[in-house]
């Protein structure tokens, strides 16, 4: 009979593991399924038709306190690049720089970093900002040791697609939209370039607000930076 019931007991742990490992399943994903898709244009809206064959990932607030706004991104890919989608929930725009390159991770900012060849040290870093200007580099990073690079002769087919909007109603901001999309000359001479199906890159997403001090939110959490690849998740495109 004692042992009947220790059976029980074990059983009954045992399943109480297995839902809990069942329910946190979904927050441990690391990986996303990038969609294959035709080329299409950007208006900083996120109404396009293609953006409805993938569903939306939410990113995480990486820190307590402060505001509590919703993340959401969406990426695509085609035969010549990679498209971006964030949906930021914000109540005030902090955004005063108005020109490419500048330092725009110290005002409102989406960013995404792509590392698509694991044999080196070297990734893509995208950033955009709610009035639409950018930063795209390439960032070597020795042992943390790291700095960006602008892209050389960055024009024509070389050059970015992007757009952002800020959403309102009526005269209250709800927040803001951005979308852009890299293609992959610009990536030129990264390995594993360019995608294929089953290809696999390590990537992660992330969002800075600063209404309440800074507040960041991520895709894979970090400690310390954004620029720490080993930690970043891995997309397979589909």
């Amino acid at each position: 009979m004692a042992n009947r019931h220790k059976t029980l007991l074990i059983s009954f742990i045992f399943s109480i593991v297995l839902v809990v490992s069942v329910k946190a399943q979904p927050n441990d994903v690391s990986t996303i399924t990038v969609k294959k898709v035709k080329d299409f244009s950007l208006n900083g809206l996120g109404n396009a038709l293609a953006w409805k064959t993938t569903a939306f990932t939410k990113l995480q607030k990486k820190l307590p306190g402060g505001v509590n706004y919703t993340t959401n991104f969406k990426i695509l890919y085609s035969d010549s690049g990679i498209y971006c989608l964030y949906v930021c929930e914000d109540s005030i725009i902090t955004s005063t720089l108005r020109e490419d390159f500048t330092d725009l991770f110290n005002e409102d900012v989406v960013e995404a970093f792509f590392w698509p060849d694991e044999k080196s040290v070297i990734y893509f870093e995208y950033e955009l900002s709610p009035w639409n200007y950018e930063l795209p580099i390439l960032v070597p990073n020795y042992n943390g040791k790291f700095l960006g690079w602008r892209p050389w002769h960055y024009e024509k087919e070389r050059r970015t697609r992007h757009a952002a909007s800020i959403n309102r109603k009526g005269d209250k901001v709800i927040g803001w939209t951005a979308e852009f999309f890299i293609p992959y000359v610009l990536l030129n001479p990264l390995g594993n370039i360019p995608p294929r199906s089953g290809t696999k890159w390590r990537a992660n997403f992330y969002r800075i607000d600063y209404d309440k001090g800074s507040n960041y939110w991520t895709w894979k959490p970090t400690s310390f930076s954004f620029h720490e690849y080993k930690k970043f998740g891995t997309i397979i495109f589909e």
